[in-house]
């Protein structure tokens, strides 16, 4: 994908390309670079606020917005709270730079925003996380299903959680579970 592209229009699985991955043992590295056609302080307030967040990834039911503060995160596409919530800490935090997560399931979750142009913004994601191979490939997964929901949700099309199933999640796992 290029830098200026124009997205107008287009479905959000068209401008996310797939995420990477490497493991050592257990631990693994997944990453994504996303351009987004949005302002950075627009991006930073999807991914870094508590009111951004429902819209693409899950409720903030704590957020301390600073380095070491609490965060709690509740999964909305499901209704079971133990399996939907998870807690840590804010682990890095630069207002419209730098916002990381580092929760109990996911690990570190690090939002890197870089400016591009007046009006763009690269999204570098990074998740080291913890687990098996197929946690790996689940969360490739889930981490992919949710950008195509950033998008959305920037777009000005947050994510309605009553309509979210497991087909878009299962197609992309297969993708995952091929790729070298």
């Amino acid at each position: 994908m290029t830098e200026g592209r124009d997205f107008a229009g287009r479905d959000s699985t068209d401008v996310i390309e797939p995420g990477t991955s490497r493991s050592d043992g257990n631990t693994h590295t997944l990453h994504w670079v996303l351009r987004l056609p949005h302002p950075v302080a627009r991006v930073w307030a999807a991914v870094a606020t508590p009111e951004g967040l429902p819209g693409w990834l899950a409720a903030a039911d704590v957020f301390e917005p600073r380095l070491g503060g609490a965060v709690t995160l509740r999964w909305l596409n499901t209704g079971d709270p133990a399996v939907a919530t998870h807690a840590g800490h804010i682990t890095a935090w630069d207002p419209d730079v730098v916002a990381e997560y580092t929760i109990d399931l996911h690990g570190r979750c690090r939002f890197h925003l870089e400016h591009v142009g007046d009006t763009g913004t690269t999204l570098r994601f990074t998740n080291e996380l913890t687990g098996d191979d197929s946690f790996r490939l689940d969360c490739l997964a889930g981490w992919h299903d949710h950008f195509g929901f950033l998008v959305d949700a920037l777009a000005g099309r947050p994510k309605d959680w009553s309509t979210w199933n497991l087909d878009r999640w299962r197609a992309l796992r297969a993708e995952y579970a091929v790729r070298p």
